[in-house]
């Protein structure tokens, strides 16, 4: 693998990996995609809320500030799935450094994921499924992007940020195919059978996964237990260091998911969805973002190649700032969409295009090159653990989301979308500001000096 980077081509784990990674992401975005138009359209409603196993005591804990809507409660229960679902892959990076060991904690991840999916096809079972999802994700997120990385080695800064962004682009097929698929089964079956599907994708993730074991780094099931020394003075503060570039990425993680849940809630209420064949279901917006990164990755992919070889690409804290930046104008084209209404009252589809691809263009700026950073910079000891850790950016991203949408009912819709943008927006310029001097931070030589 080290002789094939070295000739600038990628490992064909990485290729493993990305189709893995393509169909664990095709269940979870085809799920989610239906998520909150699932809860306030059927879940929430009398008839079927009853059914849930806890769901009363949930929404009595939510309530602590008083009676909300339906929606506002949607967006809270929204909000903290997507946070607990990368909340947990710290735990699982513990798991798989002292415990069983990258493989087969991936392994745990992918079935516990499939008997998520599949409890969603009942409503009794709906917070159990929710549970089952973020414990199996928690499992496999953090340790396959921290395969991803050992594919490489510690010198190829620039090749193994390419892998990242080709293993992203593998996501994003993924999160192409599952809202468009999982929608359009729902749209015309139901939901439970858009679920289902889900289900069936996620033991097919496994099935790649387990047929690429012997191109992976680390052939066995399970870790040795490794005694580590403590963290050397110029570990900890490259570790410090590297956790608050990782804060950057709170911003646009606030910004960017809002699309996820109350931005379809907007499309299906307020963007005209009226084509050839009939209304496109608002769940199928969920894809755009996705295909987005997709079709940007070959230009950004060459672009920061011919930068490197000039000397003159930026370092992926700036490109972090940037992605940022991209986030919150891209909300601001929602902003747009919601003031300029046609004589039927509603936005045309453009603005929300415009708004999901701008931002899967964003995501590719921050995302997949602060997981590069975190492999090629991050202490050898507590890699994984690292690695799980930056996920907590999302955790705090969403639930943080899930509360600034549960006021989305009682603003104008412009409003709420200029709030989005400005978060994305001031954390772009924060880091910018700081880029320079956490670059020279984390230089290589600086760990000679100490």
């Amino acid at each position: 693998m080290a002789t094939a980077a070295g000739k600038f081509r990628h490992p064909r784990g990485l290729y493993y990996l990305a189709f893995t990674e393509t169909w664990e992401r095709f269940s979870y975005y085809g799920m989610t995609a239906l998520l909150a138009l699932y809860m306030t359209k059927q879940l929430l409603l009398p008839g079927h809320a009853e059914h849930v196993v806890g769901l009363t005591t949930l929404r009595h804990l939510f309530e602590w500030r008083g009676p909300i809507s339906d929606v506002a409660f949607a967006s809270l229960i929204y909000g903290w799935y997507g946070g607990l679902v990368y909340f947990t892959p710290i735990l699982g990076g513990l798991i798989a450094d002292r415990f069983l060991g990258t493989k087969a904690t991936v392994v745990l991840g992918a079935l516990l994921m499939a008997g998520g999916h599949l409890a969603m096809t009942f409503d009794a079972s709906f917070l159990l499924a929710l549970a089952l999802l973020i414990v199996g994700s928690g499992c496999l997120k953090g340790n396959i992007s921290a395969q991803v990385g050992q594919l490489y080695p510690q010198a190829a800064e620039s090749l193994r940020t390419q892998g990242y962004t080709i293993f992203s682009a593998g996501i994003n097929v993924g999160a192409v195919l599952g809202p468009l698929t999982c929608g359009g089964l729902a749209a015309a079956y139901g939901w439970h059978v858009g679920f289902g599907a889900a289900a069936g994708l996620m033991l097919l993730a496994l099935v790649i996964y387990l047929a690429g074991q012997r191109h992976l780094p680390g052939g066995r099931l399970r870790a040795e237990k490794t005694v580590y020394p403590p963290l050397s003075l110029a570990e900890r503060r490259r570790t410090w260091l590297l956790i608050l570039v990782a804060t950057f990425t709170l911003f646009p993680n606030i910004t960017y998911p809002m699309i996820w849940s109350i931005g379809v809630l907007w499309v299906d209420q307020h963007v005209s969805l009226a084509s050839p064949l009939g209304d496109v279901p608002a769940s199928w917006f969920n894809s755009v973002d996705a295909f987005a990164s997709i079709v940007a990755v070959p230009p950004l992919v060459a672009l920061w190649a011919w930068q490197a070889k000039r000397g003159r690409e930026p370092h992926d804290v700036t490109k972090i700032a940037i992605g940022s930046l991209l986030t919150g104008l891209s909300a601001l084209l929602l902003v747009a969409g919601a003031m300029l209404l046609g004589a039927d009252g509603k936005t045309s589809v453009i603005w929300a295009l415009a708004g999901w691809f701008g931002m899967g263009i964003g995501f590719l700026y921050y995302w997949p090159v602060l997981l590069a950073l975190i492999s090629q910079a991050a202490p050898a000891k507590i890699s994984a653990t690292l690695m799980g850790g930056v996920f907590l950016s999302f955790f705090g991203g969403s639930v943080i989301a899930g509360w600034v949408g549960s006021f989305y009912d009682q603003m104008r819709p412009a409003a709420f979308w200029s709030v989005d943008a400005a978060i994305s927006i001031v954390g772009g310029l924060v880091a910018l500001a700081l880029a320079r001097p956490l670059a020279q931070a984390l230089a290589p030589e600086t760990d000679a000096d100490q």
